[in-house]
């Protein structure tokens, strides 16, 4: 009998290892699922989720208690999703914004050999705009007398006592209201001006730095190009 204990002891040893060897597997592959409700708080935990929850945030964890995957829910990933196309929409809005910069970039180097020709350029566009004030302000000067006319006749039938004409009202708001139009065109060629004088300082400032020259640098240059009075 002594004898046949050494064998047993081996048969139940192999039968141990093969035990652990079926079970093994089991134990590690189990995962507990933990889920939440809509304020992130965890409400329960198991092997499934109940349907109610299947939308809402999960959590898997193994069988040590170490989180392995984590499942945002519906409405987190709708607005990750959400929040990924409008970085992706400010990208492209910035990358068009640095091309057309590049562009213009460009054009502003290919267009001009010196700041003095911004300037050239500059004034004579403003030229063309002090000139088109001139001709408005002509005609601000024979629609202001017309009007001063039409008032004159307005204010003629009101000092007599008269009921004034249809006619002579009519006339009166013509006039006032061709005043305050030839008005409104000198104000936008004044803006005009002061948009076109912005807009050359801004390529101008924009060639210096392009072309690495401080602007203290360009200024002296054209203190030196300017005719003497």
């Amino acid at each position: 009998m002594p004898e046949c204990l050494p064998a047993l002891s081996l048969l139940v040893g192999a039968a141990a290892v093969a035990t652990m060897l079926v079970t093994a597997p089991a134990v590690h592959a189990q995962k507990i699922i933990c889920w939440k409700d809509k304020s992130g708080k965890v409400i329960g935990c198991g092997d499934r989720v109940p349907p109610e929850f299947q939308q809402n945030e999960l959590k898997t964890l193994d069988s040590r208690g170490i989180t392995r995957e984590t499942r945002v829910s519906a409405e987190e990933a709708a607005r990750l999703r959400e929040e990924e196309k409008k970085k992706a929409a400010a990208k492209g809005e910035e990358d068009r914004r640095l091309a057309e910069q590049r562009r213009q970039d460009a054009a502003l180097i290919n267009t001009y050999a010196s700041t003095q020709e911004i300037d050239v350029r500059r004034d004579r566009e403003l030229q063309v705009v002090d000139l088109q004030i001139q001709q408005l302000q002509a005609a601000l000067k024979s629609v202001t007398e017309t009007h001063a006319v039409q008032q004159k006749r307005h204010a003629g039938f009101e000092k007599d006592g008269k009921p004034v004409p249809d006619a002579v009202k009519d006339d009166l708001a013509r006039a006032a209201e061709e005043k305050a139009r030839v008005e409104a065109r000198i104000a936008d060629r004044q803006k005009d001006k002061g948009r076109i004088s912005a807009s050359y300082a801004q390529q101008k400032a924009r060639y210096l730095e392009l072309k690495g020259i401080p602007a203290a640098d360009a200024a002296a240059v054209e203190t030196k190009a300017a005719p003497k009075k």
